[in-house]
């Protein structure tokens, strides 16, 4: 079947990129097969055949529908389903079948419009088969009976155009054409005055014929009874009977009543009234009181289905006679029915980062009411992050107003609400589940600010020391969080090698032994990134404290161990108790209660005789000294320190007890320790005896020729001889003066030099002055000459050099 394409408007686009101003409109005839091009809706509407599957073209009928479908390969559109324009309009003029074209990506829609065209596919159908006539003998030439006219459900030309009368007869013709309102009557004409006694009866066909090409035709017979004097029919009161019923109304109602009248009496006066048979069902809806022409529901009414209803009735006296009314039936609305809400398209999840104005939803109301009781408002409840925007005829877009964070709200329940205009109005609630989906907007927050670690010294490789941990609001990738060391400065190579965090749990791991005495802190930047792209990433600082052990002994400064001569200290006899012999001095590597040392006398020659503070390491006399203490004392000092467990180290000292030279003392070399050998005791005393035999005789000698030159010794110098000299020391003999701000000792040494002789060195400067004179500082060893007496070196206050204090010195 020919198609005729018809494009009755292609306007512009307006601004907004999803409607235009005037809808496309298309013709295509009724009857089309499925399958059949009805036009090229994309090149009409001036898109791309390849857009519409990129946008996922579709069509969204109003009615439900699909009676078209959309090719989108070439953009035609073609016919989904045989048309028929009587079941799709009915009687209308006009049928037209309403769509949108809906793309998305962007959103944008086309309103388009196909007119069905009228085929010539129905002929003319009578209500009835047989129609009986009964006319009185004496109607009068020129008499008119109306008749039923035959339906077609084709409009326009299509429709009847004209009726005849098969085969021709004298007595009839018809006779049809339009009365006001448009209302097309049908009607016999007696063309002569009937004989019942020449002629019962007559029968003939009434034929309908359309306009159509080939023209269609429908038949009726037409039956006459010619009936003896019955000369008046029925006359209604009106001929258009008008009636308002609610829609709601129960059944049994009366919906309104017809009256005729018949100027005969009797039978022939006799009025009945009942339904013409018509083509269409809409007298099954009613019921008519054949005596009284009330007229009443038989079942409820529905507006939104018909609003009016036309019915034929016709009132018949007894003799046969009849005349034909017509009864409209105007249904009243009531607000009965709800808005109904049809969603075009709508998108979940949507961005979290989608900007205002983002289109969530496209939806159509109507109400099949009519009037207020039809008229929608569209309201969106307690929402500001969203609204409602007319978008073109009954269309509504849900749309953004806002930014949208999925980290404050992940869901939003939206519920769009149509009411209508009747009273009471009647709503309809369609609820929109909009996920928001997230986008990669949060850096990852540590749960502190910096991060504090402690690992003890010594540690096993790859210690667990602690873990850090990041949080990230986002969702899915955007929320995984690695963690890694970064460097301090994007100008730094790797972070410390010594530690290490793990990627998946921030677990900080010290791979290696840390030594507490070598590193205190250590300092890195832990990086926790998400998975998100592109990645966002926050730092902070992971500070690692080498917690000290108890792994380094006090060492000992003073006095020095292991030196040799070992050290001496010299205390006078005369020493009151407490007094301060020395201090010990030691440090220790640790810290903490680990370096704290004290101080205990762990062995002495004479326990009793020293005391050792416990915190301060100093040597005290605990009692004065007494002749039965030992000359040489020796003492080792035990200092520990406090850790768990504790260390300790020993620190060996000797004390040399003076009488009356509290600030002399030995020179190393005479300090051998006690436990050397008996031989070399037998060598130092012999060595000793022969050396001060030389001196002796030395000195005799020199005495008698200073005595030879001077006939007579000068006052005041004394000569100490040999006998005034202990057994056990050396002989010695002072000729000459010595000098007075100076004693001077012999030291024997113990070694190679058993030969030579040593000087003693200056007094403390609060030892009594008659034992010796104060000269030089009395700290400092090498302030002091050392040496043989020679006139030379002897100065020129001399003093004595007595026999107690040669006697006084101790040779080993």
């Amino acid at each position: 079947m020919a198609i005729a394409r018809q494009v009755l408007c292609l306007s512009s686009l307006l601004s907004l990129p999803h409607a235009r101003s005037e809808p496309i409109r298309y013709r295509v005839a009724e009857e089309a097969e499925s399958g059949s091009v009805v036009a090229n809706v994309a090149e009409d509407a001036g898109l791309a055949p390849a857009q519409l599957s990129a946008r996922r073209a579709r069509l969204a009928p109003e009615d439900g529908r699909q009676h078209f479908r959309l090719e989108r390969g070439t953009g035609r559109l073609v016919v989904a389903e045989r048309l028929d324009r009587e079941e799709l309009c009915g009687q209308s003029g006009t049928c037209t079948l309403p769509f949108e074209l809906l793309l998305a990506n962007p959103l944008q829609f086309f309103r388009v419009e196909v007119a069905v065209e009228d085929i010539n596919d129905h002929s003319p159908v009578f209500p009835e088969e047989r129609v009986t006539f009964k006319i009185l003998e004496m109607s009068a030439p020129g008499s008119r009976f109306p008749l039923e006219g035959a339906r077609d459900l084709d409009v326009g030309s299509n429709s009847i155009q004209a009726y005849s009368i098969a085969p021709d007869n004298e007595y009839f013709s018809v006779s049809f054409g339009s009365q006001s309102g448009s209302k097309k009557y049908v009607e016999l004409v007696l063309e002569k005055p009937l004989d019942r006694e020449e002629q019962a009866e007559l029968g003939f066909s009434l034929i309908a014929v359309d306009g159509g090409s080939p023209p269609r035709s429908g038949t009726t017979q037409i039956h006459i009874v010619v009936l003896d004097v019955n000369d008046n029919a029925p006359v209604f009161t009106q001929e258009l009977y008008v009636g308002q019923v609610l829609e709601n109304a129960p059944e049994g109602s009366v919906v309104l009543s017809v009256v005729a009248t018949d100027r005969d009496v009797g039978v022939n006066g006799d009025i009945s009234y009942q339904f013409s048979q018509a083509v269409g069902q809409s007298h099954l809806a009613f019921t008519i009181d054949p005596t009284s022409g009330e007229i009443k529901l038989t079942k409820p009414l529905d507006f939104e289905a018909a609003e009016k209803y036309e019915l034929s009735v016709r009132a018949t006296d007894g003799g046969g006679l009849s005349a034909i009314c017509r009864a409209l039936v105007e249904v009243v609305d009531v607000n009965d029915n709800a808005p109904e809400l049809v969603v075009s398209s709508f998108s979940s999840p949507l961005p979290e980062n989608a900007l205002p104005g983002t289109v969530v939803a496209l939806f159509t109301v109507r109400d099949r009411d009519a009037g207020a009781n039809g008229k929608i408002s569209c309201a969106l409840e307690d929402q500001h992050l969203f609204s409602l925007r007319p978008a073109y005829r009954n269309y509504y877009e849900l749309v953004t107003v806002s930014a949208l964070d999925r980290e404050e709200t992940a869901r939003y329940i939206l519920t769009v609400t149509a009411a209508d205009a009747g009273s009471p109005p009647l709503t309809t609630t369609q609820t929109f589940t909009v996920d928001i989906s997230d986008v990669n907007d949060n850096t990852p927050v540590f749960n502190q600010t910096s991060y504090t670690m402690f690992v003890r010294e010594n540690n096993v490789p790859t210690a667990l020391v602690g873990a850090v941990s990041a949080s990230d609001a986002d969702v899915g990738p955007n929320a995984k969080v690695t963690y890694s060391l970064a460097p301090a400065h994007p100008t730094e190579q790797d972070p410390c090698s010594c530690i290490s965090v793990n990627s998946e749990n921030g677990h900080v791991f010290v791979l290696r032994p840390l030594d507490y005495e070598q590193v205190r802190q250590i300092e890195v930047l832990v990086s926790a990134s998400d998975a998100g792209s592109p990645p966002l990433s926050a730092n902070v600082t992971v500070r690692l404290v080498v917690v000290d052990e108890n792994d380094n002994a006090p060492l000992v400064l003073y006095p020095t161990q292991g030196s040799s001569p070992p050290s001496n200290e010299l205390v006078p006899v005369s020493a009151a108790a407490g007094y301060l012999v020395t201090k010990v001095v030691a440090i220790d590597a640790d810290a903490g209660q680990n370096s704290w040392l004290s101080y205990h006398l762990l062995r002495a020659t004479d326990p009793g005789l020293f005391a050792v503070g416990a915190q301060s390491g100093e040597v005290r006399l605990r009692r004065p000294v007494t002749e039965r203490d030992a000359v040489k004392q020796k003492l080792v000092i035990l200092v520990r320190d406090n850790g768990q467990p504790p260390l300790s180290a020993t620190a060996a000292l000797s004390a040399l007890l003076l009488n009356d030279f509290s600030d002399m003392r030995l020179p190393h070399s005479s300090l051998a320790t006690e436990d050397e050998g008996g031989s070399l005791t037998t060598y130092l005393i012999i060595s000793l005896v022969f050396i001060s035999l030389l001196f002796l005789t030395s000195t005799a000698a020199f005495v008698a020729l200073k005595v030879c030159k001077r006939k007579e010794p000068k006052g005041g110098h004394v000569v100490y001889g040999a006998g005034n000299l202990q057994s056990n020391l050396a002989d010695a003999a002072a000729v000459g003066t010595l000098p007075h701000a100076y004693c001077y000792e012999i030291n024997l040494t113990t070694g190679s030099g058993n030969s030579e002789f040593k000087f003693l060195k200056p007094i403390l400067p609060n030892l009594p002055p008659q034992h010796c004179g104060m000269g030089g500082d009395t700290n400092n060893e090498q302030d002091f000459p050392r040496g043989p007496i020679t006139a030379d070196t002897a100065p020129d206050n001399p003093g004595t050099f007595s026999a107690e204090q040669f006697n006084s010195l101790s040779l080993n």
